[in-house]
């Protein structure tokens, strides 16, 4: 309750300058004016559902101001721009690095209608429409309860799915109607036998919920890849340990890799058996990439057993809402633009790419970060960050502690009562709905109607002094099914070696 002391001390103060102004002397109410002004304000702020951080902290969180300014009170997408922009309030279009989308002389109307996605390959029975922008997986524990429950009705409310993370499929996830996009990761949590190995009979009963409409297994993330994610004991509540199957209070830290399968083979063999358990409904898996030569092991596996997943989601390693170690941090891993090309590429000179959806994690806040992810291969995109800003995070960066001030990522029951569900879901839902019309517009702006007829030369990049390129001139783009055929020579190496019954 130290949080509430400010206001507490504020309060007494105004009444004390107010009984001195009353029966003292009448300057006293030079005091006790600002003092009641300020009490004024702090019962404004516990009162209002808006903003949790001032229903946490109220007056003090004030002090944030730049942050708190920064959280978008409607769901703006603006303003989870406002970072990447000069003081000036428009971003350096000189600058190295700095990549634009190319307008078109002949533009056309926007549509109206959001566009979706057809997740499901030739072997899915129970295909799922996605929508362009989800929420990326975020767990039961490393957010709280009431976290959770708004970015589910959320989705319900935008008709967009929200993905589980590895923590399991709780209530909370269930309880607002929203599409979930189930994530495995190598805890099994929610399928998990007595010795943290997978449990068949747990999953398949999970995943024929009406609310699960997608199953993903993850293989790594952007914040942590290589190494199991950490949820630190302070924020393994009861709750928390009961949806996990693990002791409360303490750490509960995934292993680093799955049990379940050993090569690319039987990664393949496990995510078709995933699928015949979910009575057909999408699977797929989620990486971080790293070796290319691994991922195109896995390509080899999907030809020769004739097998392949539903979707395959890329995370970047400069995205994600884990914590990660301090030191690898944005290096372990490539970022989501190289992971992507890679994926994209590799499944296209497979001849594999028509079969299988890509989703794209890391760093999607605005319109046109969802533009360029599309221009770049992905079909959809993931967001966690933003979505955490829409509900009202003000990255504090105590996550771990679990003193969250806005009550997202927190299992401390006071501190969550911050979050009003009903506002945050609605702060969620316009964000997405806006996020979406904006890539609409742009896309129009561009030429284009539909996600899939963007492509690489929709996207120029300044490379220094050098003359800017679009991706498309920058970046060798595979042919269909050239690796089989005959990889080019800058593959060649990686395709030779890649090996379908090794990771190695």
């Amino acid at each position: 309750m130290r949080r509430y002391l400010p206001l507490l001390l504020v309060v007494v103060a105004a009444a004390l300058a107010t009984a001195a102004a009353v029966t003292s002397s009448p300057r006293w109410w030079l005091a006790a004016g600002p003092l009641l002004a300020l009490t004024g304000l702090g019962c404004r702020d516990v009162a209002q559902r808006r903003v949790p951080v001032l229903r946490n902290r109220p007056l003090t969180g004030r002090l944030r101001g730049g942050r708190v300014a920064r959280t978008p009170a409607a769901g703006s997408p603006a303003a989870l721009s406002a970072a990447a922009r000069t003081p000036a309030g428009e971003p350096d279009v000189y600058a190295p690095g700095h990549a634009f989308l190319v307008p078109s002389l002949c533009p056309v109307e926007p549509s109206e209608e959001p566009p979706a996605v057809r997740v499901g390959g030739p072997d899915c029975r129970l295909p799922y429409d996605m929508a362009l922008l989800n929420v990326s997986g975020m767990s039961f524990g490393a957010l709280s309860p009431r976290a959770v429950l708004a970015l589910n009705e959320g989705a319900r409310l935008g008709r967009f799915a929200q993905g589980t993370g590895e923590g399991g499929l709780s209530e909370h996830h269930l309880r607002g109607g929203g599409d979930l996009v189930w994530e495995i990761g190598t805890g099994y949590f929610g399928c998990r036998t007595g010795d943290g190995g997978f449990d068949a009979r747990q999953f398949a009963d999970k995943a024929a919920l009406p609310e699960v409409r997608c199953v993903a297994l993850k293989l790594s993330q952007g914040a942590v890849p290589g190494g199991g994610a950490v949820l630190p004991g302070v924020k393994v509540s009861a709750a928390v340990a009961r949806e996990r199957g693990v002791r409360a209070g303490g750490a509960v830290v995934s292993p680093a890799r799955h049990r379940v399968f050993s090569t690319p083979r039987e990664l393949v063999l496990f995510l078709a058996r995933m699928r015949e358990l979910a009575g057909g409904k999408p699977v797929g898996f989620k990486l971080c990439v790293g070796s290319r030569r691994e991922f195109l092991a896995v390509c080899r596996a999907m030809l020769a057993e004739g097998v392949t997943p539903d979707f395959v989601v890329v995370d970047g390693a400069e995205g994600g809402t884990g914590g990660p170690p301090s030191g690898s941090a944005g290096r372990l891993g490539a970022p989501l633009t190289e992971g992507l090309l890679t994926v994209h590429n590799a499944l296209v000179g497979a001849g594999l790419r028509e079969r299988i959806r890509i989703g794209a994690s890391g760093r999607v806040a605005t319109g046109t970060d969802l533009v360029e992810r599309l221009a770049l291969g992905a079909d959809y995109a993931n967001s966690a960050r933003a979505m955490m800003r829409a509900l009202g995070c003000v990255e504090a960066l105590r996550c771990h502690t679990g003193a969250c001030p806005a009550g997202i990522t927190t299992q401390d029951r006071l501190r969550a009562r911050a979050l009003d569900v009903r506002e945050g879901s609605r702060r969620v839902q316009r964000f997405q709905r806006d996020t979406v019309r904006e890539a609409v517009r742009v896309m129009a702006a561009m030429g284009v109607r539909e996600p899939r007829d963007l492509s690489p030369a929709h996207l120029v990049r300044r490379s220094g002094a050098a003359e800017p390129r679009s991706w498309a001139e920058s970046y060798e783009w595979l042919e269909p099914g050239a690796l089989p055929a005959g990889p080019p020579q800058s593959w060649a190496a990686d395709w030779k070696g890649a090996d379908p019954d090794s990771f190695t």
